[in-house]
């Protein structure tokens, strides 16, 4: 449950990229795309050893209510299956795709038929989009809410917080008319009466584009919002921007909130003007290892090794590699791994910049819970898990921590507090399956 008074803290912000207009990436000689880029149920494969496939066509579809399908994004012959392992160690088939680079468009490439609600919905799973902020939730599960009545406002999300990443920016600034047009078409199919734009302050570029969008569009306002991590969390800026308090196990939409992603949005109402799926992705390339820091879009699959030779490769040794930011990044264990649906940015960290603080006992300072969004006790969720006390983790609502790592970072003895954290959420539920029996 979120405090009245919001916590948090200030990394620097290395917003290097933020006037660097996205340069488009040509295509790669291959690209290994992963059937599952996004929270449910993987995709499935509707191609074979030895297809020709064209940019935009559909290559593998979706399986479940909680799914989203996959379109090639570059044009060439589909290779041998592939795998993907994934940052937390699960392994996905991919589909390997040797470009002929000549780019080619698929015929099927082509905008919907959109007259209602429920064909809204129907286009919005199509079009393959999923939460590029780097949730990776399928938008048409988010929007797809049934009940129309239940939605009181609309949130976009351009906060973007991380340090380093300027990919939503970009997207503001570059695609500021798409962006209002695909407020109104939330307008439109929602019948939502208000939308919000929120921003962090540190953004002038974007707030300006986005209160142009604004002027003469009744429903739309722009909210600048403080410059304070993690302020782009889903829960934090709706508590920001409405003053709402999502109540721990519930979703945005139980207070009547829907937040959408400002990239998200613009590559959706795309979609519905062109019928190109999404099949490339903005990325901010940086941190102190990179050459040339860029925001480049580039086509999904696209090996990380690649882009970064795209970017003049690195002036140092990159010591450690993160798919998204500082905060919340995960680290790649190879530069073969491709670039995902909601990859907003990859750094290649320095010796230095990549040094973790040396690890000392806890003193007790209070810091990581005056800081915590969410006001949680890190302390206290550590020794419930040393005791493996799992009713003691759930009553101190270990669940509801958002692994943001404002604890991690204001930490003065470098402790390892979201890898705690994570730790202790899954004794949780281990611990609760035991006790429904689930598990023996």
């Amino acid at each position: 449950m979120l405090k009245k008074k919001l916590g948090g803290v200030h990394p620097p912000h290395f917003k290097n990229t933020a006037r660097t207009a996205t340069v488009v990436m040509p295509s790669p000689k291959r690209v290994t795309i992963p059937l599952s880029m996004h929270i449910g149920a993987p995709a499935s494969s509707v191609v074979k050893f030895g297809d020709r496939v064209l940019v935009g066509q559909l290559i593998a579809e979706a399986t479940g209510p909680v799914s989203a399908p996959i379109h090639a994004s570059v044009s060439g012959t589909v290779g041998k299956a592939g795998e993907y392992l994934a940052p937390n160690g699960r392994t996905f088939p991919a589909i390997v795709i040797e470009s002929d680079g000549l780019m080619e468009v698929s015929p099927d490439v082509r905008p919907p038929e959109v007259t209602d609600y429920d064909s809204f919905i129907k286009a919005v799973r199509d079009s393959g989009c999923v939460g590029l902020g780097g949730a990776g939730f399928p938008t048409s599960v988010k929007l797809g809410v049934g009940d129309l009545s239940r939605i009181e406002e609309i949130i976009v999300n351009g906060a973007e917080c991380e340090p380093y990443i300027t990919s939503d920016t970009r997207t503001m600034v570059e695609k500021a008319d798409l962006i209002g047009r695909g407020c109104d078409t939330l307008v439109k199919y929602l019948g939502v009466k208000k939308i919000y734009i929120g921003i962090e302050a540190n953004k002038p570029d974007a707030i300006a584009a986005m209160r142009r969008i604004a002027d003469g569009r009744d429903a739309l306002e722009v909210k600048v919002l403080p410059t304070l991590y993690p302020q782009g969390g889903e829960k934090v800026l709706i508590y920001n921007v409405m003053g709402k308090t999502v109540p721990a196990g519930k979703l945005p939409i139980d207070v009547g909130t829907i937040v959408i992603n400002v990239t998200t949005l613009a590559t959706l109402q795309e979609y519905l003007e062109t019928g190109m799926p999404l099949v490339s992705k903005c990325v901010t390339v940086d941190g102190k290892a990179i050459k040339e820091p860029k925001n480049v879009r580039v086509p999904i699959g696209t090996s990380l090794s690649d882009v970064f030779d795209f970017c003049g490769g690195f002036k140092s040794e990159p010591v450690k590699v993160l798919y998204g930011g500082l905060m919340m990044g995960l680290c790649v264990y190879s530069l073969d791994m491709p670039i995902l649906k909601n990859t907003n940015a990859i750094l290649a960290l320095d010796k230095k910049e990549a040094a973790p603080p040396p690890v000392t006992a806890c003193i007790r300072c209070g810091k990581c819970i005056a800081h915590c969004p969410f006001g949680l006790n890190p302390p206290a969720i550590s020794s419930a898990l040393k005791a493996s006390d799992g009713d003691a983790l759930a009553s101190l609502s270990v669940n509801v921590c958002m692994e943001c790592g404002c604890c991690a970072y204001i930490c003065p003895a470098g402790r390892p507090i979201v890898q705690t954290n994570k730790l202790a959420k899954a004794f949780l539920a281990e611990h609760n399956a035991k006790k429904k029996g689930d598990v023996k």
